[in-house]
């Protein structure tokens, strides 16, 4: 008796459970369709329907993130946001070690071919490998007393680096704000 509950009760959540995405504020969702694929449209908050068994949703946060780099970030997960300090070189050669945060968001338009071409690892797979090549690229390539006169110009132009590469694969770079650079 116990059992066919249990059955009955598994089976109703399943079934009935499994018509229904529901995505909360801030959320987008893509569908997987065994037969079609990753389909290319992305459902917005609120609640909508699939097929169950044949339809898999997957949540992405649309929100902005922060990925911050700083001295001492733990590296457990490597799917945490974020990185230690950047090493680069400046043009006139001296070392700098940088410290920050870039604001990034998952570009909802996007969003399906950044499940099917990355997956879910972005972070590790694409936004701490660009960011520490984008950052060294672009610091080594000016001297230091430009970097430290015009912070804001330098953040501006590490926000549009990381956007060139971002864009291509379903990301949108919203800023680059530098805490720290030492020498």
């Amino acid at each position: 008796m116990d059992f066919d509950r249990l059955v009955v009760g598994f089976l109703v959540d399943e079934v009935v459970g499994g018509f229904f995405i529901s995505v909360p504020p801030g959320h987008i969702a893509c569908v997987y369709d065994r037969g079609r694929g990753v389909l290319p449209r992305v459902w917005g908050p609120g609640l909508h329907l699939k097929i169950p068994f044949w339809q898999i949703a997957k949540l992405f946060n649309a929100q902005i993130l922060e990925y911050t780099i700083h001295q001492g970030f733990d590296f457990s997960n490597k799917e945490s946001l974020g990185d230690e300090p950047i090493r680069a070189q400046s043009a006139d050669g001296h070392n700098l070690e940088i410290q920050g945060s870039i604001l990034f968001r998952i570009d909802k338009h996007h969003a399906p071919e950044l499940w099917e071409n990355i997956g879910e690892n972005f972070v590790s797979k694409v936004v701490r490998p660009i960011a520490r090549s984008r950052i060294a690229n672009q610091l080594s390539s000016m001297e230091l007393a430009a970097i430290k006169s015009n912070r804001s110009g330098v953040e501006n132009l590490l926000k549009d680096a990381l956007n060139i590469d971002f864009s291509n694969k379903g990301l949108v770079c919203e800023g680059v704000l530098l805490s720290d650079i030492k020498e």
